[in-house]
């Protein structure tokens, strides 16, 4: 079983692995002079049998021993006890099995006849080592626990933006219901008096009705389509076709208004890789934004560039601009700077979301009276599937 990094204690026993009795019991008598608590092993297997057992932070560990040899030792030690430090022994001055011990992962390594205090000191920096990473490992697990944390407070503030959101949003069609509901109501209970209900106040109640019904239906569409995990769809998508169908689609709004609708395409970029369907409903998104906020006369264009591994697709308009005080907050939920009944607040949220699970990302840049720029900046091929 691998053992988990640990912080050294004064109680936690060093191993002293030998085959030589002699010096194993010279070695731990000297230790135990110092204060430093010591177990013996005479071989690598009863060596790996005590560390099954019992904790400890540091091996001294002969490289040269009948059976398994010191290497092979240090190489099991290593694959079960990572926390564990190994400090080699090795004999006849020679360290061609030092080097190759520290390459498998031991701390140092010291030449027989070993002098006790230069041993003790490798113990103690071995120890100190083994300190330093128990101390890093809990900060480095603190840090993440406190972001988790912090994402955890973020994700419930704007969940609980949202929801007083939508309750607000909710809220204003469903009492234009129940005052209409009630409207008719008082009527039929007038109508028992032979008041009678004409086909005009019918009709007229029915259209507030439906248009209250349809505000609502238009919330929560894209409430959903903002949060429903989409099979993940990429294909291939030719930027030409799919911003002349947009330009298409809007050209009734767009000439009605006065507006003219213009495309400035990268010649060097045709195709790209994505969410056909996702793309199409950002890029809309924006234009019918853009139109919404260009007066009579104005344009509204279209354009694409190449980047390196990027390109970007943006909607420029001549329209009224969006206020500096504005900027920070358009891609909230139910914000919107159109009339009541005009507008959801929910395209731009949407649109964000939607390049987030992309992998992309969306800008804007505006001036009051000299209109805005939402840039949309995407990986040419995706490495990941849409969330």
């Amino acid at each position: 079983m691998i053992q988990p990094t640990h912080a050294p204690q004064t109680n936690v026993p060093v191993l002293l692995v030998d085959d030589e009795a002699a010096f194993r019991r010279n070695i731990a008598r000297l230790m135990a002079s110092r204060k430093i608590p010591t177990l013996e092993a005479a071989d690598g297997e009863q060596c790996l049998a005590i560390l099954r057992e019992t904790p400890v932070d540091v091996v001294i560990l002969d490289m040269k021993m009948p059976g398994m040899n010191g290497l092979t030792v240090l190489n099991r030690i290593k694959e079960n006890h990572p926390g564990i430090e190994v400090v080699l022994l090795t004999g006849q001055a020679s360290t061609r099995d030092g080097v190759e011990g520290i390459k498998s992962g031991a701390f140092d390594y010291l030449s027989k006849p070993v002098e006790i205090d230069h041993l003790v000191g490798k113990i103690r920096q071995a120890q100190d080592k083994i300190a330093r990473e128990a101390t890093h490992q809990r900060e480095t697990e603190f840090r993440a626990q406190m972001e988790r944390q912090m994402i955890a407070t973020e994700r419930l503030a704007a969940l609980g933006t949202l929801a007083a959101g939508v309750a607000h949003e909710i809220n204003n069609p469903l009492s234009v219901i129940r005052q209409s509901v009630k409207w008719l109501s008082l009527r039929m209970q007038k109508n028992a008096d032979s008041v009678s209900l004409t086909r005009d106040e019918l009709e007229k109640v029915l259209t507030h009705i439906d248009t209250a019904v349809e505000r609502a239906r238009r919330i929560t569409h894209q409430l959903l389509g903002s949060v429903r995990k989409n099979e993940n769809h990429f294909a291939e998508i030719d930027l030409d076709k799919l911003t002349d169908d947009t330009v298409h689609m809007m050209a009734g709004a767009a000439s009605d208004a006065k507006i003219t609708l213009a495309r400035e395409l990268d010649p060097c970029l045709k195709t790209v890789w994505g969410n056909p369907e996702k793309l199409r409903q950002v890029l809309t998104n924006l234009v019918i934004n853009a139109v919404h906020a260009t007066p009579r006369g104005g344009t509204v264009t279209i354009a694409t560039q190449a980047l390196d591994e990027d390109f970007t697709l943006s909607v420029t308009d001549t329209g009224i601009g969006i206020p500096a005080e504005n900027l920070h907050r358009i891609f909230e939920p139910f914000f919107t700077t159109k009339p009541a009944g005009s507008g959801t607040g929910l395209g731009l949220y949407v649109s964000r979301s939607i390049l987030d699970a992309l992998g992309g990302t969306i800008t804007v840049e505006s001036q009051v009276g000299r209109g805005a720029r939402f840039c949309v900046r995407l990986p040419k091929t995706p490495t990941r599937a849409p969330r």
